[in-house]
C-alpha cells in the first residue's frame, strides 16, 4: 500500500470494496471525525431524522444490495438503533452497526461523560445480544484485521455486526505492516459422504413422491441462491410455493408457482397445493410463527426435506454441517425422476379491477386494484399488519421486489426502508403499505426522501388506530389520534398527497402517482376500523385463543 490511511478511512474503503455505495445516519459529537471522513469520501452520506429510522433504511438497503451500513453517535444514537439491529438479525439482513465513542483517554474511573449509561462498555454488551460479531477500533495495529473479521461474518452469516470507534482513534495513521496477511477466511469443508447420502435419501423421497412440492424461504435470496434454484425447478418441474419472508424471492410469473404458503394466513389453493403435497423441500425457509400461519402449517416431517443455511434435515434425520448451496448444488445435479411440464403460474393471466362508483373503498378492494395496476418496475415494501397479509397474494414481478418485516414484524419499518430500497436499486419506485399506526412512528421520513430526490409512492391504509389487534382483543389503547395525512407535503414542502375515501378516488390517486415519477405520492386511504383482510381474520382468529 502506498497511502498511509487513518482507521477511519481503512474501514471506509473496506466499505467500498464490499459494495456499499450508501450510509445512513445521524451524527453527534462522538461520531463527527468518522462523519467528516465519510462525506469526503466517495460513499454517499444519508441523513435521516432518526437513528432507528437509520438503521430501518439500512436493513432495506443490505435486503436488496447484500450489505448495509448505520453511522451513528454513542449511546443516544446507538441504543435506538437497537430495535432495527434486531429485527436485522433475526431474518437476516447484514447490517454493518458503526457507532462512536468516547475517546480512549477520556474513558477512566468513573468519569460522567454525556451519554453514558452504567459504565462505558454498556452499549458494547447490549449489541453482543443483537449482533454476529463486534470489535472497538482502538488499536491501528490490528484494526484492518478487526474490519477484516466483522464484514466476513456479516458476509457469511447474513447478520448485522457492530463496530464501535473511539473518537480519538479515528485519525490515527494504519501503520504498513498492519495490512499483510488479511487473506479471505477458509470455507469450512463439507463431509462429503454425508453429503452424498443425504442428497441419496432427498432423491429417493422426492422421485417416489406423485406430488413433489418446493417451499422457498428468504434465505435463498439472503445468499445469493436464487439462480440455483431457478436451475432446479427448470431440470426437476417440481412446483414450488414461498413463505411470507421469501415472497419474491424468485419471479412469481415463473411456470409452477402456486402461491405463498403460511398456513391458515394462505388461500384455499395454495394451502392445498403444500399441505396435499407427499413430499416437500424446503429451502431456506424460516418455519416461524408468521411464516406457518401461527403454527397452522399441516406439514408431515416424515414427508419433509428440510434445507437452511447451517443445518440439513430429512424426515427425523439431521445432517449437520451441510450449508443451503451444498445441498441445492448436489440435489440438482443428481438423478431426479423427470415430470410432465410445469402449468403456468398462480399469477398467469393477470388481473382486471373495476372501480364501483361511490362505494367506500375496503382493503380488500385495495389489494384487487392493486394487482391490477402494478408493473414491473414497482417494489413493494410493507409494514406488519393488512399492510402485509392483504400483499399476500400481490403478483410481484421480478425477484426481491418484495419486502417485508415478516418474523420480527416491527412497526415502522417501511417508510425509512422504502429510502434504503430506492437507494440501493434507483431503477425501482418504492410503494410503501403502511398502516396509520406504523406511519405516525416514522412517517416523518419522507422528508429524508424529499430531501435526496426520491418519489416513493406511500400509501397509508387508515382504519383508526391498530387494525392487527383489534379482533384480538379491543380496547381505546388501540385507538390513535387521527392525523390529517394529506397535509404532509406541505408540512415537508414536497410531494403530491391524495385522500381517498372511494373506490373511484382511490383507482385515480394510484394512476396518477404511477405515472407521475418526479414526485413523492402520498395516499390518505380512509377505511373502516372494522375492515379487516380475509387472511387478516384468519390470522387474528388463530391469535385471539392465546391472548
Amino acid at each position: 500500500m502506498k497511502d498511509t490511511l487513518s482507521i477511519s478511512k481503512w474501514l471506509i474503503r473496506a466499505l467500498q470494496d464490499a459494495g456499499v455505495q450508501h450510509v445512513f445516519g445521524i451524527p453527534g459529537d462522538y461520531a463527527l471525525g468518522l462523519f467528516r471522513d465519510l462525506e469526503a469520501s466517495s460513499l454517499k452520506l444519508v441523513n435521516t431524522c432518526d437513528e432507528q429510522g437509520a438503521g430501518f433504511a439500512a436493513d432495506a438497503y443490505a435486503r436488496v444490495r447484500g450489505l448495509g451500513v448505520a453511522a451513528i453517535t454513542y449511546g443516544v444514537g446507538g441504543l435506538k438503533l437497537v430495535n432495527s439491529t434486531a429485527q436485522a438479525y433475526a431474518e437476516r439482513s447484514p447490517v454493518i452497526v458503526v457507532s462512536g465513542a468516547p475517546g480512549v483517554g477520556e474513558m477512566h474511573g468513573d468519569a460522567l461523560l454525556h451519554h453514558k449509561v452504567r459504565d462505558f462498555g454498556t452499549q458494547m454488551r447490549v449489541f453482543r445480544e443483537v449482533t454476529a460479531a463486534q470489535c472497538v477500533l482502538d488499536d491501528p495495529t490490528t484494526a484492518p484485521r478487526e474490519i477484516a473479521r466483522v464484514l466476513a461474518v456479516a458476509k457469511d452469516s447474513q447478520r448485522p455486526v457492530y463496530v464501535e470507534f473511539p473518537r480519538d482513534c479515528v485519525d490515527l495513521p494504519v501503520p504498513p505492516h498492519a495490512a499483510t496477511g488479511l487473506e479471505p477466511r477458509p470455507q469450512a469443508e463439507i463431509d462429503s459422504a454425508a453429503l452424498n447420502e443425504a442428497v441419496d435419501e432427498a432423491v429417493a423421497m422426492v422421485n417416489a413422491a406423485d406430488n413433489p412440492c418446493l417451499l422457498l424461504g428468504v434465505e435463498v435470496h439472503r445468499f445469493g441462491l436464487q439462480d440455483e434454484v431457478v436451475k432446479l425447478i427448470a431440470k426437476s418441474r417440481i412446483r414450488f410455493a414461498t413463505t411470507i419472508m421469501g415472497k419474491s424471492v424468485i419471479n412469481e410469473e415463473l411456470p409452477g408457482f402456486v402461491g405463498v404458503y403460511a398456513g391458515s394466513l394462505s388461500n384455499e389453493m395454495t394451502r392445498s397445493a403444500v399441505e396435499q403435497s407427499d413430499c416437500v423441500i424446503s429451502l431456506g425457509a424460516m418455519m416461524t410463527d408468521l411464516n406457518t400461519g401461527i403454527f397452522t402449517a399441516d406439514l408431515e416431517l416424515s414427508n419433509m426435506v428440510q434445507a437452511q443455511a447451517e443445518t440439513l434435515r430429512i424426515r427425523r434425520h439431521h445432517y449437520p454441517g451441510i450449508d443451503l448451496k451444498s445441498f441445492i448444488d448436489a440435489f440438482t445435479d443428481a438423478s431426479l425422476r423427470r415430470r410432465p411440464a410445469l402449468p403456468a403460474s398462480y399469477h398467469a393471466g393477470g388481473a382486471a379491477f373495476t372501480p364501483d362508483g361511490d362505494r367506500s373503498i375496503s382493503i380488500e378492494r385495495v389489494f384487487e386494484c392493486l394487482e391490477a395496476r402494478l408493473t414491473e418496475e414497482v417494489a413493494v415494501i410493507a409494514d406488519p399488519g393488512d399492510a402485509l397479509f392483504g400483499a399476500i397474494d400481490l403478483t410481484i414481478h421480478s425477484r426481491t421486489e418484495f419486502i417485508a418485516c415478516a418474523y420480527y414484524a416491527s412497526l415502522g419499518f417501511a417508510v425509512p426502508g422504502a429510502i434504503g430500497l430506492q437507494m440501493a436499486q434507483p431503477n425501482w419506485r418504492p410503494l410503501v403499505l403502511v398502516g396509520d399506526g406504523a406511519f405516525q412512528m416514522t412517517g416523518v421520513e419522507l422528508t429524508t426522501a424529499a430531501r435526496y430526490g426520491l418519489n416513493p409512492i406511500v400509501m397509508v391504509l387508515d382504519n383508526c388506530g391498530y387494525g392487527t389487534e383489534r379482533p384480538m382483543l379491543d380496547g381505546e389503547f388501540n385507538d390513535v389520534h387521527g392525523w390529517n395525512i394529506s397535509a404532509l407535503t406541505d408540512l415537508i414542502q414536497s410531494g403530491r398527497a391524495f385522500d381517498v375515501e372511494d373506490e373511484a378516488a382511490f383507482e385515480q390517486a394510484l394512476e396518477t402517482a404511477l405515472s407521475d415519477r418526479d414526485h413523492i405520492a402520498l395516499i390518505h386511504v380512509r377505511l373502516a376500523p372494522d375492515d379487516f383482510s380475509p387472511a387478516l381474520k384468519r390470522l387474528t382468529g388463530n391469535l385471539k385463543q392465546r391472548v
